[in-house]
């Protein structure tokens, strides 16, 4: 069963179209990533699909109720937590939690008592009476995740939710995901981290430029752009841009920017091509730093459908 599914989904602002044509197909339980630089339009589909925005054209459902014409029983039904914390910085994490129960139509009574349980589950209870202004960024975002499951929705939407965070808070919002995932509720979520993506997402969509340009597993996605991946780096700027030369003139190779100006990885499609690659740089005369070979990264996945990585950039989230 599907909880999520849009057809040819899509919404214009003024001349941009920022969601063009998006299909989508999310299985009940899973955790479902989109992934994409920011300005991809990724926010704008999820706000979409938590009936903030209405499409320009196409059609979504959650939960069979389609996002338009059913937009209240949609919203009864799912969680929400943006970019950035929505939490009352003027209240404790205590008080935060109550005021959401309340609002959600729980008693007072039941409305603490659930805010002291998830505030237990996410490591923060022995700051629950301290004011959030107090709180680090990594606090708040555990805070706001948890205030969007006072009530266990049936799916929870998740836009950007590490964007900010040392690696730290960020492993530990890893651990939440996974566990309100485990309990049944369907995670959306967007995320311009590749690692991110791959740790989380059941299965992913590629999305740029409003496009949905690939979707599959991690491993489906891996495998589509080469059998692995050379990762080279050299000693310097001119070695490296002869190399890059070699690579591309001559074997015809798919080259993609390394971590540093000195390196770069190339995909190949089979092992035979490794020494013959190593033959053609090392015969120009370069002098090799290191010669590895590996399966490809979701990054070198997202440049070679891109041909551009997915680094931060522009916000995707729209006004109409």
């Amino acid at each position: 069963m599907n909880s999520i599914e849009t057809h040819g989904l899509a919404k214009q602002f003024g001349n941009k179209r920022a969601v063009d044509g998006i299909d989508l197909a999310i299985k009940q339980g899973t955790i479902y990533g989109l992934l994409g630089p920011n300005g991809a339009g990724k926010t704008t589909t999820i706000r979409i699909l938590a009936t903030l925005l209405k499409p320009t054209a196409g059609t979504a459902t959650v939960l069979g109720f389609d996002v338009v014409n059913d937009a209240a029983q949609v919203r009864e039904r799912i969680g929400l937590t943006g970019q950035y914390a929505s939490v009352d910085e003027e209240l404790t994490g205590i008080e935060n939690m109550v005021l959401v129960g309340r609002l959600l139509g729980l008693s007072w009574k039941g409305a603490r008592a659930r805010g002291v349980q998830l505030l237990e589950s996410f490591g923060l209870i022995e700051a629950s009476k301290q004011l959030v202004r107090s709180y680090s960024g990594g606090m708040r975002r555990r805070l706001d995740i948890a205030a969007g499951l006072v009530v266990t929705p049936e799916v929870v939407f998740l836009d950007e939710p590490t964007t900010g965070l040392d690696p730290r808070s960020r492993g530990q919002v890893w651990e939440i995901v996974r566990a309100v995932a485990r309990e049944g509720t369907t995670v959306l979520l967007t995320t311009q981290y590749m690692e991110e993506a791959d740790r989380l997402a059941d299965r992913l969509a590629v999305i740029d430029h409003g496009r949905r340009i690939a979707e599959g597993t991690s491993s489906e996605l891996k495998a589509s752009v080469g059998a692995s991946t050379l990762r080279i780096r050299l000693y310097s700027l001119e070695d490296r841009i002869t190399s890059e030369k070699i690579l591309k003139e001559r074997m015809a190779l798919e080259v993609h920017p390394g971590g540093d100006p000195f390196s770069f990885a190339a995909s190949i499609a089979r092992e035979s091509q490794i020494p013959e690659v190593y033959q053609a740089i090392s015969g120009g005369g370069v002098r090799l730093a290191e010669f590895a070979v590996g399966h490809p990264s979701l990054d070198e996945v997202f440049f070679a459908l891109t041909g551009h990585s997915a680094a931060p950039g522009q916000n995707d989230a729209h006004r109409p």
